[in-house]
């Protein structure tokens, strides 16, 4: 995903990616991290740093039903998610030549980041 052309397998994976809710995908967050004992409110406070969204705005994405493409597209990336790094489904999150593809490995990761038991300060660059 990183380097060459993409398959038109792995660009309809992408295509279908992008196009899922981010209401679809939020629940899934909940879940792995209450898995791991963190809570809602962190990956509430993970999930703003990112985004800059507040908490009202965070649960109007949620309700919107708005894709995972239109969420990135009307939020502001931190700029300091370029220090992200490490491996998200097998990929290095920093290799990532697709932005939007680029910004949901961030927040995969920071979600990982959270259910591993990270610190809040450490995960909040």
């Amino acid at each position: 995903m990183t380097t060459g052309p993409l398959s038109s397998r792995q660009l309809a994976n992408m295509q279908r990616l992008f196009a899922t809710p981010f209401a679809d995908i939020y629940p899934l967050y909940v879940t792995k991290v209450q898995r791991k004992n963190r809570s809602e409110s962190e990956l509430r406070t993970v999930l703003s740093w990112l985004t800059g969204l507040d908490g009202r705005q965070l649960d109007l994405a949620i309700s919107s039903g708005e894709s995972l493409q239109e969420f990135f597209e009307r939020v502001h990336v931190h700029p300091n998610s370029v220090l992200i790094t490490g491996m998200v489904c097998g990929v290095k999150v920093q290799d990532v030549e697709d932005p939007l593809m680029r910004n949901i490995r961030y927040m995969d990761k920071l979600v990982d980041e959270l259910a591993q038991g990270k610190a809040l300060e450490n995960i909040l660059r």
